[in-house]
């Protein structure tokens, strides 16, 4: 993965900024607070979203304004990528407005999205980016602080255990759930055996037999009595339907009474609705009159020829009236047709002439900027191509001085007792000698040799200008009290081992003469490794030298046929703005004679609406006038209706028998007694029926349950067996899942050890420790020549801050070598590495980078205050604060105030 640009808008200290990035190492420097670290934060903000901030989304806008906007390109695994994020102030907080990816699948919108497909490309979160790849300032001590198993979890999600874990553990799951499932199921069935031979010794068959011989007694008892229940209820029935027929005159003596109120009440309605009637004849009348009116003037006002004659008020009149200002209308609508569709037309033809401009317009400021683009690019080039031939020429010299110094560190075996390369083997003769002594004086040399190197450290840091105590810079003269100090220190212990001293001084003696031939083996070694790397990348450097001398030439030329083209362009553009002014004034004209005919069309449209009015009122009138008469004609058939239903109510009160009615009245009385008897015996049987049916439908029914429960016992035996199966299977795979992530972890351990050992071996000069260990639990320990452990939180400042980068690189080799070709690495980025460090671990510090660069790593971003890094650059980055504004910019390329330092 590779940054290849950035862009920020008010984000932080910054305004509008424009960056882009290539290959290789890019140094990002400038002072303290300028704002180098808030370019890195971007392109983190940019990919993570407010996950990576360690404030909140109103912190990221430039103080004063409203709204924020970050931009990232950057390729992964060999194709482009766009994030867009904008923030904006809304009430007392800051929202995110837009967040878009774009990818060569398609676009991908809103943070939650954007942030999941980033971390999917990535194979990590924000947090485990900033473990991996990014070395944020201040967070030195993050690695060596974090417990075992925090420092496991970090790894193991890095490349990808937890995946197993994860996996062992639903493995895991399963099994528990297929125990829980298994023993539920191995007790129901033994509660079916049980219930199975319960049923079995009941006799079901023998008790469904007795119930269906008593019901079939208890069935033909209960025909006999429905029958003579049914011939009552016969007579009961005939008896009531004489006193129905009774009941039935009555009720229609006293309909037809509410009939002839209801007629009267009616006819009396109707009356009242014929008046209103009248009444709504006289305004209709009225409505005619102001509807002729309003025709006449808009005749007045349109010339409809001698159909327009106000005096001829008869329907046909009206009626090729109406036809002739319709007719006349269509021919005013289709003139307004044919206008509009000019307007349109012409409207589109401007908007073409201003579309065609624009893009001329942009494509000649597009050709305009590119060329601009191109030679300032070229320019940039063709200095770097200079810069960097002088420092090739530099490292040659170098080259040659590593040679020199090879050989200077041979020569010193000419005298000495023991040959080249065995060195280490006397000096352990010898240390053997001294265990005795050197265990009664081993802390006091320990705590000697420790002061002696602060006070060396302290030196230099003061004579650089830096803060003994920190190591950062310092404006005025550094603090000389702590110094003061530390040399007090040193002299205390070394009156203290004197006397120890004087007793070992002659062992010492040859053990120093033996430490001194060991430190040249190991220095000829480091050199030789340093002469071919440096070799090698000078190599590399001289051809990417040429390459660009070559592209400074093509570039010119693109720039040269850009800025022809972008004048040809804006001339074009001249004429396609004349072509649209010319279509706006004839759309113009156009618009005030519709404008004329849309009034006219107004007015034909009343016209006929008014005559249609007429039309309708008149027809209203007549409907109205012939209701009136159809409600009078109603209103006599009521009259003749109430007259008949008087007549009707007289014959039905002379036709009423009482006689018959009350023998009906009797034999109703006894077939109801009978009726009485004669349910309660049938209640009787039907109960005693029920019974015996429940007793049978509950002896089929445990019949029926025992079938479904030895139907049931074979399919629970079926499962079960499956079940224990599907045990075993689940315990061997949740074994496999564990076994496979312990042996990967254990590789991974002795491969990170390994790395890290190699990487602090390249970045510390002092002989202190023989080596780092990382055992199986994530556990690291320093361990010092004497063979004991020491945790690395005890070492110093400067040892630490080594110790972190170190172990940071040896992860992210660790990452690049296990996963290359599924999730391509992103930049190294090392924000202030040079804190706590001296002159010396510095020039180790470069030597760390370059190695990461030839092993592969395809960007390493640095931001540093520390000059010194700036030779080791490919590309640099220098920002500046504007005093005035209190807003930072960044330039490419080296400004005049560092040359003059690197001089």
């Amino acid at each position: 993965m590779r940054f290849d640009r950035i862009r920020l808008e008010s984000f932080k200290c910054y305004g509008d900024v424009d960056l882009g990035l290539d290959s290789g190492v890019t140094v990002i420097h400038g002072p303290n607070g300028s704002g180098k670290s808030t370019l890195l934060e971007a392109c983190f903000f940019a990919l993570y979203g407010s996950s990576a901030l360690s404030t909140t989304l109103d912190e990221v806008v430039t103080i004063g304004e409203e709204e924020m906007a970050v931009e990232l390109w950057f390729t992964h695994a060999s194709d482009s990528f766009h994030i867009q994020r904008e923030v904006r102030h809304r009430g007392d907080s800051a929202r995110t407005t837009k967040c878009v990816l774009e990818t060569p699948e398609g676009t991908v919108e809103g943070a939650m999205d954007v942030r999941a497909q980033v971390t999917e490309m990535l194979r990590m979160d924000a947090e485990a980016f900033v473990n991996c790849a990014y070395v944020r300032q201040g967070e030195v001590n993050k690695l060596i602080n974090a417990s075992p198993s925090d420092r496991q979890d970090m790894l193991d999600d890095l490349l990808q255990l937890g995946r197993l874990e994860e996996y062992r553990e639903r493995a895991s799951d399963a099994r528990v759930g297929v125990k829980r499932v298994l023993d539920d199921k191995q007790g129901a069935l033994g509660e079916l055996d049980e219930q199975i031979e319960q049923k079995e010794a009941e006799s079901l068959h023998e008790q469904r037999n007795e119930c269906r011989s008593a019901l079939a007694e208890v069935t033909s008892d209960r025909e006999e009595y429905e029958q003579n229940r049914e011939r009552a209820r016969e007579t009961r029935d005939r008896a009531e339907e004489i006193l129905a027929e009774h009941e039935q005159k009555r009720e229609r003596l006293s309909t037809l009474g509410s009939e002839i109120d209801d007629l009267r009440e009616r006819i009396r309605e109707t009356e009242r609705e014929r008046e209103s009637l009248a009444d709504r004849t006289d305004d209709c009348r009225d409505e005619l009159v102001a509807a002729r009116e309003r025709r006449d003037s808009l005749l007045d006002g349109l010339d409809l020829g001698e159909h327009g004659d106000r005096a001829a008020d008869t329907e046909a009149a009206q009626a090729q009236l109406r036809e002739t200002a319709q007719t006349q209308r269509s021919a005013v609508e289709a003139e307004i047709e044919a206008l509009t569709e000019e307007i349109r037309e012409q409207s589109v033809e401007k908007q073409e002439h201003e579309g065609e401009r624009e893009r001329l317009l942009e494509r000649a400021e597009s050709l305009e900027t590119d060329a601009e683009t191109n030679r300032e690019e070229a320019t940039a080039l063709e200095s770097e191509v200079a810069e960097t031939r002088e420092q090739l020429a530099e490292r040659r010299e170098k080259l040659a001085a590593i040679a020199e110094r090879v050989t200077s560190k041979r020569a010193a075996f000419e005298d000495a007792p023991v040959e080249f390369g065995a060195a280490t083997a006397h000096r352990e003769e010898l240390a053997e000698r001294l265990t005795e002594l050197r265990e009664q004086r081993g802390e006091r040399e320990a705590a000697l040799e420790g002061a002696r190197e602060r006070v060396t450290e302290a030196e230099q840091l003061r004579e650089e200008g830096r803060c003994p105590e920190c190591g950062q810079p310092v404006e005025e003269s550094p603090h000389v009290e702590a110094l003061a100090e530390r040399r007090e220190r040193v002299e205390q212990l070394e009156t203290e081992l004197d006397e120890l001293d004087t007793q070992i001084a002659a062992v010492e003696g040859d053990i120093e003469t033996a430490e001194r031939l060991v430190e040249h083996e190991e220095a000829v070694e480091r050199l030789e490794r340093e002469r071919e790397n440096l070799a090698q990348l000078l190599d590399e450097r001289e051809a990417t030298v040429d390459q660009r001398a070559e592209r400074v030439e093509t570039l010119r030329a693109e720039a040269d046929e850009q800025a022809e083209e972008a004048t040809q362009r804006r001339e074009e553009a001249s004429a396609a703005r004349q072509r649209a002014e010319e279509c706006r004034e004839a759309v113009a004209e156009c618009n005030r004679e519709k404008a004329e005919l849309t009034q006219q069309r107004d007015d034909l449209d009343a016209l006929v609406e008014t005559v249609e009015r007429i039309t309708e009122q008149r027809e209203r009138r007549e409907r109205l006038r012939e209701q009136r008469t159809r409600k009078g004609e109603r209103n006599d058939e009521r009259r003749e209706r109430l007259a008949e239903k008087r007549e009707r109510r007289e014959e039905l009160r002379e036709s009423v028998d009482e006689g018959r009615i009350e023998q009906a009245r009797e034999k109703r009385a006894e077939a109801e007694e009978y009726l009485e008897s004669v349910d309660s015996k049938l209640a009787e049987l039907a109960e005693r029926r029920d019974e015996l049916q429940a007793q049978l439908g509950a002896v089929e029914n445990e019949l029926e349950e025992l079938e479904q429960l030895r139907e049931r016992r074979e399919q629970l035996t079926e499962r079960v067996e499956q079940l224990e199966s599907l045990y075993g299977e689940a315990e061997r795979l949740e074994s496999l899942y564990g076994d496979l992530r312990a042996d990967l972890r254990r590789q991974n351990v002795e491969t990170l050890e390994r790395m890290l050992n190699e990487t602090f071996e390249l970045v510390y000069q002092n002989d202190s420790y023989a080596r780092l260990e990382l055992d199986g639990d994530y556990r690291l320990s320093v361990v010092q020549k004497d063979g004991k452990q020491l945790d690395p939180r005890q070492l110093s400042g400067g040892e630490r801050a080594l110790f972190n980068l170190s172990l940071r690189c040896a992860i992210y080799r660790l990452l690049a070598e296990g996963i290359e070709g599924t999730a391509p690495m992103p930049p190294l980025i090392l924000d202030e590495p040079t804190v706590f460090l001296d002159s010396g671990h510095v020039t180790q510090l470069l030597e760390l980078v370059a190695a990461m660069y030839d092993l592969g790593v395809d960007q390493i971003l640095v931001v540093s205050h520390d000059e010194s890094l700036i030779a080791a650059a490919d590309d640099l980055v220098s920002v500046r604060t504007d005093g005035t504004t209190n807003r930072s910019t960044v330039e490419r390329g080296r400004d005049e105030q560092v040359l003059a330092a690197d001089d």
